[in-house]
């Protein structure tokens, strides 16, 4: 998965790179064109656009893959911080034609977007956690019920010894060491269960282990209406490492959507607002996307340092992300502290509706892809 994420990253930052416009730094100089063949006075050919000055080295030839991965150019460095602290100003620059010295919204979208799921693959972020932190009451509710639990499995092993041939009583077995091998795992002590072989190879008491028993048992039931989806989910609810990775890699393949998705409701605000198009809502749309994205790359960041550094990235995305919304709200449409006030409360509604949405969509698909 590591590997496939960053594939993406590198992918998507040589997409995003073919988007951006050359910058005809110096090379070899030619007085005519090396594709059309017309003659050339500046950096770039008047009829083809092509640079003018052409590169052979190979040390230019790395110089390229870092620029199309790394964007390693001098426009990004004025780009992020007026994304970070005047965002309003950014998307209103672009919107009116003042673009030579940005990278275009849509290709630091993609990089921001790939970047932050290679970060995610490598941190571990979005992989079920199990807590293992208890109070005193917790804990002396914990070993009860662990106690409760050997019991339960020495009896359902005791019966499954006298009738080997029954998958129920197999089943119960393997869920009941599921959640002695979990209790055990809470309170912290050595596995009893943690010898015992799974024919599926999951290890006991893993919430892997755990989704399995629940489908194979019954306890969770697929019924999307078509017994082809229906078959398909539950094929990869049995494997649910691999129901995880479909549906990440869903993600990375369509989070794009999100601007589509995004656009109808930033204009439901401005409906009667007249002089901004489409188009606007979208530059302001994929340049606050690209803003969450960041934010949620330096919240992974900082929690794979330190448990602590990860709380104040939390507190950093949920109060900076209404912070940043407003200030761009304010910025790109000129409007007033009240108008951009309740305009960000509404779209911080819109957004988890549309991420809702998007979230729901993208299981879907990658279960039944």
């Amino acid at each position: 998965m590591e590997i496939d994420a960053a594939g993406g990253a590198a992918t998507a930052g040589l997409v995003a790179s073919a988007i951006e416009t050359p910058t005809g730094h110096a090379g070899d100089e030619h007085g005519e064109c090396t594709h059309c063949g017309l003659p050339v006075s500046g950096n770039f050919c008047a009829n083809c656009g092509q640079p003018t000055h052409v590169h052979r080295s190979l040390l230019h030839l790395v110089e390229e893959v870092l620029h199309g991965v790394m964007h390693f150019d001098g426009r990004i460095w004025r780009t992020l911080p007026l994304l970070a602290l005047n965002p309003g100003r950014l998307t209103r620059e672009w919107i009116q034609g003042r673009r030579a010295r940005y990278v275009s919204p849509l290709a630091i979208f993609l990089f921001s977007v790939f970047l932050m799921f290679f970060v995610f693959s490598f941190t571990g972020t979005g992989t079920p956690q199990v807590s293992t932190t208890l109070t005193a009451t917790e804990r002396a509710e914990a070993t009860e019920d662990l106690a409760a639990a050997r019991q339960s499995l020495a009896e359902s092993r005791a019966e499954l010894a006298a009738r080997p041939s029954s998958n129920a009583l197999a089943i119960t077995v393997r869920a009941g060491e599921a959640a002695v091998a979990t209790l055990e795992r809470r309170l912290g002590l050595p596995s009893t269960v943690g010898g015992a072989k799974r024919g599926d190879g999951l290890e006991p008491g893993s919430w892997q282990a755990q989704v399995r028993d629940a489908v194979e048992s019954g306890n969770i039931t697929v019924n999307l209406g078509n017994d082809r989806l229906n078959k398909s989910v539950t094929k990869k609810l049995l494997n649910p490492d691999l129901a995880i990775y479909k549906i990440q890699q869903t993600l990375y393949k369509f989070s794009f959507l999100l601007i589509p998705l995004s656009i109808p409701f930033v204009a439901l605000l401005f409906l009667w607002k007249r002089g901004f198009t489409l188009y606007d809502h979208g530059v302001f749309v994929i340049y606050s996307l690209t803003a969450v994205s960041i934010l949620l790359l330096l919240t992974a960041l900082l929690g794979g340092l330190w448990a602590g550094f990860g709380v104040l990235g939390a507190g950093l995305f949920t109060f900076g992300l209404p912070v940043h919304m407003f200030a761009q709200l304010k910025g790109t449409y000129g409007l007033s502290i009240f108008s951009a006030l309740w305009r960000t409360i509404a779209l911080l509604f819109f957004c988890f509706l549309a991420s809702t949405l998007f979230l729901l969509a993208i299981i879907m698909l990658g279960l039944t892809g």
